[in-house]
């Protein structure tokens, strides 16, 4: 069974209490048999899409990349689970509880494109990552590859694993504008000695919304002996790809980001044959091979769990492909607004397979913080300022809910910004 077949099976599960989406299901089939490049760019149908979202009108949103604001009728059946889990108490936890998030799990599995087995429910990006870090039985003397673009906390994970184990960690620097994927190849690969154990990559950098070669990465590291662990905290919900497509030994993922869960989900992905080579770390009784046993954190907020599943609903109702292709085609957009304008500078590659929804865009001689102050204070846009990693600009990452005439506002405020001394 393919992946987009076992997803369709599954979304006839009983698991999901109160999933209407009486909004989507009435919308999606006014322009079902159009190719999803085409709706990228018909503003009637995301205008509509836009509608199921409650944004607040006090600013333009464009700083989706921390948190994506939840669809209202994935909101409606969060807030569903939360009344039932309450009405039901310790009933539900010790009935179906177990049940219901490995089924949710399951679905997760789906659209990876991976066995059940293989995937757990987390916290977020860091949680996951910071699982499998810490859960390698490290050596002195032990190297790691990463760089210095990856997200500050699973950096700090690694300066951890040096200060208790004596690991040494190598850190290389992705350049905002590779000349071809060999480039960033060749970069990790400088990197791996003879002790290197794991090497760490994004699949879509956070600051400037790059998207790496990962295969290729994955095939060189392998050919060496080394384990790779990819940062997908952008990627799963953003754009199309399946996991076993990568070879990658293990990837994290933030729900609550391009998948639009409520906060406090992720996904942890384990090849199989990696699953008892780490210390959990929590203690738990499962054999070393069930992926389960890295997933014991204590009671945690079930009703969560089953929003996962809804969310699911949502994207796959949408469809995957329309979501891509608009997401590539916003970035595309206030990109070409902005290209030939004086001091402006793109941090992200202009080549289409190189990124999706996120980019990054600087003024020469401004500060990032000063950028992303005055497109708020000014043009109430809001924004995020990245100033450091060979990246000096702000990152600009929009959602399905944002419409061109938003990114028309943005592009004339940087334009100004620009034009300012």
């Amino acid at each position: 069974m393919n992946k987009r077949d076992f997803l369709r099976t599954m979304m006839a599960s009983p698991l999901v209490m109160g999933g209407s989406f009486k909004r989507l299901e009435s919308l999606v089939p006014t322009i079902c048999g159009v190719p999803p490049q085409s709706v990228a760019s018909d503003e009637t149908f995301w205008q509509e899409v836009r509608r199921g979202y409650r944004l607040k009108p006090d600013y333009i949103n464009l700083e989706s990349g921390y948190y994506c604001i939840t669809p209202q009728e994935t909101l409606e059946n969060f807030i569903h689970h939360v009344r039932e889990v309450n009405y039901q108490g310790s009933y539900y936890m010790r009935t179906v509880q177990v049940e219901n998030k490995a089924a949710v799990a399951t679905r997760l599995a789906g659209m990876l494109g991976c066995q059940e087995d293989e995937v757990i429910i987390t916290r977020n990006t860091t949680e996951s990552l910071d699982t499998v870090i810490g859960g390698i039985d490290w050596k002195p003397g032990d190297q790691a590859v990463m760089a210095e673009q990856d997200y500050f906390a699973m950096l700090e994970m690694f300066r951890l694993q040096a200060d208790r184990h004596g690991i040494v960690n190598k850190m290389i620097s992705v350049p905002n504008h590779p000349v071809s994927d060999q480039e960033i190849v060749d970069l990790y690969e400088s990197a791996i000695t003879p002790r290197t154990r794991l090497l760490m990559v994004c699949h879509i950098i956070n600051i400037t919304g790059q998207i790496l070669p990962v295969r290729k990465i994955c095939d060189m590291a392998h050919e060496r002996g080394v384990e790779v662990m990819v940062d997908g905290a952008h990627a799963f919900g953003h754009f199309d790809f399946d996991i076993y497509d990568l070879d990658c030994d293990y990837y994290g993922s933030s729900l609550h980001k391009w998948l639009s869960t409520p906060l406090g989900a992720g996904l942890l992905y384990v090849r199989k044959n990696k699953v008892a080579q780490l210390w959990p770390l929590f203690g738990d009784p499962r054999e070393p091979d069930d992926i389960l046993r890295l997933n014991h954190t204590g009671t945690h907020p079930a009703h969560t769990d089953l929003a996962i599943g809804n969310a699911i609903d949502y994207l796959e109702g949408l469809g995957i492909e329309r979501k891509e292709a608009r997401m590539r085609y916003l970035q595309r957009y206030w990109r070409a607004g902005l290209k030939e304008v004086d001091r402006i500078v793109l941090n992200t590659p202009e080549e289409s397979h190189r990124s999706c929804g996120i980019g990054n865009v600087g003024i020469d001689g401004m500060k990032p913080s000063e950028m992303a102050e005055r497109l708020m204070n000014e043009h109430r846009i809001f924004t995020v300022a990245i100033d450091g990693a060979g990246v000096h600009g702000c990152r600009i990452s929009p959602n399905v809910f944002t419409t061109s005439k938003e990114l028309d506002v943005f592009i004339d405020a940087v334009n100004q910004l620009a034009r300012s001394t």
